[in-house]
């Protein structure tokens, strides 16, 4: 069972930047990738940005540009630079990891709030 752990969210003005850092109670460099998502109120969770075992990565179109998702696999640890941040970037952000081949196992962290707003 891979346990999940966000940290850094919390309350920034509209421009200003967070880094968010998941870390993993697995060596995470045998994971298929790691993502994180997130969750405004009243929509769906929506992927934010994706990296791979490989170090490829893909991001959303709204957040191109603007986020950078990296990974240390010394540290198990996941990370969201997120910069220029808007009010729309308001959501709850959720880390997520996919493990197995064949056979895949999805696993979730609890969550961690951002809120952009002045």
């Amino acid at each position: 069972q891979v346990q999940l752990v966000e940290s850094g969210g919390g309350l920034v003005q509209p421009g200003g930047s967070l880094r968010l850092s998941c870390a993993a109670s697995w060596n995470i460099f045998s994971f298929n990738a790691m993502a994180w998502y997130r969750q405004a109120p009243g929509k769906q969770r929506e992927l934010v940005a994706r990296i791979f075992y490989g170090g490829s990565t893909n991001y959303a179109d709204s957040v191109t540009g603007r986020f950078t998702i990296s990974k240390d696999n010394a540290k198990n640890t996941v990370y969201l630079q997120m910069n220029s941040l808007k009010p729309e970037d308001t959501a709850v952000y959720y880390c997520h990891a996919q493990v197995g081949n064949p056979a895949v196992t999805n696993y979730w962290g609890q969550g961690t709030q951002v809120t952009v707003s002045s």
